[in-house]
């Protein structure tokens, strides 16, 4: 793929800034979930640290099969390049098969609060992640097993990839379409709990000021959410229309220039997971800032990192199960009351 001076330019910038800073990023969240027992004990920082993992594989193959391929314009064989495009491809779909496990699990916190760590526990997290990795592996190396195609850029090939079939191409992005899908599934179902569970602690319980504040929580979820899924969607979408419309018609090469930059927006996707779903965990923070004072001491200088009082836009990854238990047992007690009271007046 031919790309003119000044997109080299721009796409060698993207990726030199993107592609660091997403590798630190992430792998200060495997170090800090790694280091901490308790983080590593739970669930939901498991998957975590699984997207984190996968967000480190996309910043290293991306970065460099990227750069080699539309900048240096490195020829590699078949079985070379198949490698490379295996690893990234390894890399991306671990990363939103663990969005998907993430979600899931928040699912499993708000619909099963009651017995969600007896539904999910961390024996059951890793055989999920077990699974997630060995099939990611073993789709995304499809085309190195044999599933490839043997004309380069020419049909049945496609003119994104060289040596990839449109078949497997198709196969690759409906498997996509269908995680983010559930994706989308999992937090619309647990904005609709949300929703009813906090009407009925209001109709039942009758607290105006109380009511309010938690309907302001449920608009406050609501955003989080709906930030989540538009960076989501925004990343994923360019980039998987266009491998779309390749298998279906002949893309000119100002099409395949427009994919170069809209597959940088996956990368970026890589960068901003962290700040969305490991930094904004209160725990986590804490850990981390226990993890700086155990270093700084090392190294002989002193320093105070005080974790601050987490804002009403932040997420507490471990006491929103804690609090929706705590809530649906209130809920169940106000109910038996008014039951009890309506039996006593007939």
């Amino acid at each position: 793929m031919v790309l003119k001076d000044a997109e080299k330019t721009a796409i060698g910038s993207i990726c030199f800034l993107a592609g660091p800073l997403t590798l630190l990023e992430n792998a200060l969240v495997l170090s800090v979930i790694t280091a901490t027992a308790t983080l590593r004990q739970r669930p939901s920082y498991l998957f975590i640290g699984s997207l984190a993992l996968a967000d480190v594989f996309a910043s290293c193959f991306f970065t460099t099969s990227f750069l080699d391929f539309h900048l240096f314009r490195r020829s590699d064989g078949p079985t070379a390049y198949l490698f490379k495009l295996g690893g990234v491809t390894m890399a991306f779909t671990s990363s939103v098969g663990s969005l998907l496990l993430t979600a899931l699990d928040r699912y499993l916190c708000i619909h099963q609060a009651s017995t969600y760590k007896v539904v999910l526990t961390r024996r059951r997290a890793l055989l999920s992640l077990l699974i997630l990795w060995s099939a990611t592996i073993f789709i995304s190396f499809l085309p190195l097993m044999g599933w490839r195609c043997s004309t380069g850029l020419s049909p049945p090939c496609s003119r994104l990839f060289p040596y990839i079939n449109q078949a497997y191409q198709a196969c690759w992005i409906s498997f996509i379409f269908v995680i983010l899908a559930l994706i989308l599934v999992a937090y619309t179902l647990i904005l609709w709990k949300a929703h009813r569970h906090e009407s009925s602690m209001n109709s039942l319980q009758g607290a105006a000021g109380s009511g309010q504040a938690r309907m302001r929580m449920d608009i406050r979820l609501a955003r989080t959410f709906g930030l989540i899924l538009l960076i989501l969607v925004g990343s994923w979408l360019p980039a998987l229309s266009f491998m779309l419309a390749d298998v279906s018609v002949f893309l000119t090469h100002t099409q395949q220039r427009a994919f170069a930059f809209c597959s940088t927006l996956c990368l970026l996707n890589s960068a901003v997971n962290p700040l969305l779903y490991a930094l904004r965990c209160r725990e986590l923070r804490v850990a981390l800032l226990q993890l700086l004072q155990v270093v700084c001491a090392r190294c002989g200088k002193s320093a105070d990192f005080t974790p601050r009082q987490p804002s009403g836009e932040e997420t507490n990854c471990s006491d929103f199960c804690e609090d929706k238990m705590t809530r649906t047992t209130q809920l169940y007690s106000v109910s038996g009351m008014v039951d009890r009271q309506q039996l006593h007046r007939k």
